[in-house]
């Protein structure tokens, strides 16, 4: 049943990987210099405030074990463990500005510069910048509330395999 219940978890997350790659562009020519400026502006504007939020959204869900981890291994002083914390948040910042690099080619593919230069106008709009504060939080709301609900659907596909399994002459 476990050799099932891991293979249910992984070929659930293989039709994720196979369903959002389909919506992956294929490699096309370059898109216009204009279009690229503007997917850079946008990303510029768009990324100060979430990327901030993203360093303190992890930090805040995964310190606590870390430290928890930290304590229970070695004593560490809360002056050590601030400098850690420091440095974990700095290399994560780090990591997401790198993965940010890519951003504006891949806004340049799915929209036109005049496209990307009404979003940075609305970004720069009272509502524009409340969203670019409150949609982050949202996200992270909306990802919590999902989480305790994946184990009944993990279940939930577990008995669905194996209702098919058996209908199909496996003795599981």
């Amino acid at each position: 049943m476990k050799i099932i219940r891991t293979s249910v978890i992984f070929a659930g997350l293989g039709l994720i990987v196979v369903a959002g790659s389909a919506n992956i562009a294929r490699p096309q020519s370059a898109p216009p210099a204009e279009t690229m400026q503007a997917a850079r502006d946008l990303v510029a504007l768009v990324t100060k405030e979430t990327m901030r939020q993203m360093v303190q959204q992890v930090t805040a869900q995964v310190w606590p074990r870390i430290e928890q981890s930290l304590r229970a291994k070695q004593s560490i002083t809360d002056s050590q463990l601030s400098d850690l914390r420091k440095e974990y948040e700095r290399i994560q910042f780090e990591f997401i500005a790198k993965v940010m690099d890519d951003a504006p080619s891949i806004y340049a593919r799915h929209f036109t510069a005049s496209e990307l230069r009404e979003l940075l106008a609305f970004y720069q709009t009272p509502l524009g910048e409340k969203s670019l504060r409150v949609l982050p939080q949202v996200t992270a709301e909306t990802m919590a509330s999902m989480m305790p609900r994946m184990q009944q659907l993990q279940t939930q596909v577990l008995e669905a395999f194996v209702k098919v399994l058996r209908e199909r002459g496996f003795n599981i």
